[in-house]
């Protein structure tokens, strides 16, 4: 009796930090969890120098000296990343950023353990200037996509700015609960982050029409708004605009996951030493109750293992990239993901 307590003691000592090896394979219970996943791919591009594309950096003979090696070993990083978050079934639903075009995204899906999903895709060009897309990478058995369209961005005050679409997709999961996802990726602070705040409150706006028209047509509506959003869970486009609440503080219609990470400090993206939470998933309150599949947890996680990391001559960790630069230093992304987590 007294071995059965210790096993029993270590394996909760081990397993308690959160994670999906917490529950034992024998008790998960695949038709009643569910994963969203979200992840910046820094530059997920192709060798190939497509007509009307402003891609040329990314081929064996631009500045970046993209090489078919360098693409098959980013791939393979990336499936190993998006495989390694639940280690007990692959995610049924992965939002993506930074992806070239459909041709990189069916590399991916057939990549390593990634394979085993047998992953559909959802993908659309859009009209960003360095040829970068979102996509929604779903697993068919746990998921039928039955709507999906761009939601084009547009600037009234800066006409000739581009950025990407908004990725909307409808779908049912197997219990037959009716899903709405949007995969966003903003503008980027580039060129200081007051004088670009005004691109992300109008994207924020934009994002706001469609989840309004939602709730109006259902007030129950199951919402996903997942990106690299370039604000974080307390910035004005997100928290007041889009109305995204603290999940732990707040009772809304929308609530961010991400938003107890931010307040720990915590982030998706180092800049300069600085943690950010610039990559968030905001979710309809009615995820955090107690019908149908919920967000028991009531908070997003953001996913990182040493093999991901970067760690300076300080000891700091930053995610490991795979360009600074012309400067190639072979890691996945400068980005880490984030994740959430649904049961019923």
């Amino acid at each position: 009796m007294m071995k059965h307590f210790l096993i029993t003691g270590l394996f909760l000592l081990i397993f308690s930090d959160g994670s999906f090896s917490e529950e034992p394979a024998a008790r998960y219970d695949r038709a009643k969890n569910l994963t969203f996943v979200f992840y910046n791919t820094e530059n997920l591009f192709d060798t190939v120098n497509n007509q009307g594309a402003r891609d040329g950096e990314f081929t064996p003979g631009g500045k970046n000296k993209w090489t078919k090696e360098r693409y098959q070993k980013k791939l393979a990083d990336i499936s190993k990343v998006l495989s390694s978050i639940n280690k007990q079934e692959l995610p049924e639903i992965i939002g993506l950023c930074e992806t070239e075009n459909r041709s990189v995204l069916n590399d991916l899906v057939t990549t390593g353990a990634l394979a085993k999903g047998k992953y559909n895709i959802v993908q659309f060009e859009s009209p960003d200037y360095r040829g970068i897309d979102c996509a929604l990478l779903y697993r068919p058995d746990e998921f039928k996509v039955t709507a999906s369209r761009a939601i084009s961005v547009t600037f009234p005050d800066d006409p000739e700015y581009s950025t990407r679409d908004i990725l909307y997709v409808k779908g049912r999961t197997n219990n037959g609960e009716t899903w709405h996802i949007f995969v966003n990726h903003w503008p980027s602070r580039t060129g200081g982050l007051q004088q670009t705040e005004s691109k992300r409150m109008t994207v924020a706006k934009i994002l706001k029409q469609q989840t309004d028209s939602l709730f109006t047509a259902d007030p129950k509506s199951n919402i996903v708004i997942m990106g690299d959003m370039n604000d974080e869970p307390s910035d004005k486009s997100l928290h007041k605009i889009l109305g995204a609440k603290n999940p732990e503080t707040e009772i809304a219609p929308l609530v961010n996951l991400m938003f107890p990470l931010h307040l720990e400090k915590k982030g998706s993206y180092n800049y300069r030493g600085n943690w950010n939470m610039l990559d968030n998933i905001v979710v309809s309150g009615g995820l955090l109750d107690e019908k149908g599949f919920r967000c028991s947890e009531r908070k997003g996680f953001i996913f990182h293992e040493s093999w991901m990391e970067y760690k300076n001559e300080n000891g700091n960790i930053s995610p490991n990239r795979t360009y600074g630069g012309p400067n190639y230093y072979g890691g996945v992304s400068d980005h880490f993901p984030v994740y959430f987590r649904l049961n019923r």
